[in-house]
């Protein structure tokens, strides 16, 4: 057989998949396995939106679509960009794709070519380092300080920023710190961006779930018509993971020579699927503050419990779902306190290391798992960290 393409060993996995694998196998082997490391609401869709999605199919939306996405669709998502981000894009400028992280890839790969530069967040979602590797652009990791509270600053961009900086990705709540810009610091990255002409990618996928401070939203400065790209979708808000449903919001010529790339690498998202998206946006929003309220209180949970282990500390974090506690106090590497407890004390998290070198130090919970199974944790946690504390 001939050789396979280069770029196929460049692509990065994700710890998460990694970790649930061998949780799922440590399950089969008979084993108990309190689960915190997949990044996915444990709530069902709502069942106005699932009645929606069946409604759809029920009507024949199972055949070819607008590959851009259906004008209604679009149309809510105007209504809740002007609710939420306080301007109207127009239907040109959004793009419908199935899922969030083909809105990353198809902006990275719209905007960027070899011998460019990224700049993103670490620790941060993986797949923004993996397909810097795959595209072949350069990586520049901007560390998040908890002294800062995990926020990105934009003073640590300016001293990367340069001509070759063709793309700054933001995040903001993020995974997997939980963080969330200030008004101030989002605005002093619009204008790095505009000083040194780059673009921005917002992954807004949090923008949702938050507690104890406001969402800001950088493409409110220029209405994502000239440098920033909006990307937001239904999975996390909604509990739509599987769905598969999330769009891009960006200038008029970006977006429409990625309608061309989406003809020719999916030709569209299910309409169906969409018809259940506008249900999402236009229906009730209960089920959503719903859900938020119950995070609030598995956060304050799981990081009281966690600030009670030997060697662990963990401030609250006020978006997203994620705690991110610092270990160092154990002397131990993220990985090798992530795998004791996986196989000692039956609870599955990742490995600050898996969003990035600047992950070491600390573990992910995801707090997607109920009251009763934090506490559990939490109890199994303290009598394994007997081999860390002495």
């Amino acid at each position: 057989m001939k050789p396979l393409a280069d770029g196929l060993d460049r692509i990065l996995g994700e710890g998460a998949i990694a970790v649930m694998g061998e949780a799922r196998r440590l399950e089969q082997s008979g084993k108990r396995i309190l689960h915190f490391e997949i990044g996915q609401p444990d709530f069902p869709t709502p069942q106005h939106i699932k009645q929606a999605g069946i409604q759809a199919i029920e009507d024949g939306y199972t055949g070819y679509s607008v590959s851009g996405g259906v004008p209604e669709i679009k149309q809510a998502i105007q209504d809740e960009i002007e609710n939420t981000r306080g301007f109207r894009p127009s239907q040109n400028q959004i793009l419908i794709m199935p899922g969030g992280k083909a809105g990353i890839y198809f902006t990275m790969i719209g905007t960027c070519i070899p011998g460019d530069e990224v700049i993103f967040p670490d620790p941060g979602f993986p797949t923004y380092r993996s397909l810097c590797h795959y595209i072949g652009v350069e990586s520049i990791p901007i560390r998040l300080k908890e002294e800062n509270d995990f926020r990105l600053d934009p003073e640590d961009i300016a001293t990367r920023i340069n001509e070759r900086t063709k793309l700054i990705i933001l995040n903001s709540p993020q995974n997997p710190t939980g963080s969330v810009m200030t008004k101030d610091e989002i605005e002093a990255v619009a204008k790095l961006a505009e000083e040194n002409d780059c673009f921005i990618l917002s992954d807004e996928i949090y923008s949702k779930i938050l507690y104890d401070t406001e969402f800001h939203s950088v493409t409110s400065a220029d209405q994502a018509k000239q440098r920033s790209i909006l990307l937001d979708g239904f999975s996390k808000a909604y509990a739509m993971t599987g769905w598969r449903l999330g769009y891009i919001i960006g200038p008029e010529p970006l977006i429409e020579k990625l309608v061309t790339l989406t003809v020719n690498a999916f030709s569209c998202t299910p309409e169906f699927v969409q018809r259940a998206g506008i249900a999402a946006l236009a229906g009730s929003q209960d089920r959503l503050l719903e859900m938020t309220q119950t995070f609030r209180k598995r956060r304050d949970a799981i990081v009281k419990g966690l600030n009670t282990i030997p060697g662990f500390s963990c401030k609250t974090p006020p978006g997203a779902f994620y705690a991110w506690p610092n270990i160092t106090g154990t002397g131990q590497s993220s990985q090798d306190v992530a795998t004791l407890l996986l196989h000692e004390a039956g609870v599955a998290c990742l490995p600050g290391t898996d969003f990035g070198p600047d992950g070491e130090g600390y573990l992910r919970f995801s707090y997607a798992s109920s009251l009763e199974t934090i506490s559990e944790a939490m109890d199994c946690i303290k009598k394994a960290s007997t081999r860390w504390a002495g």
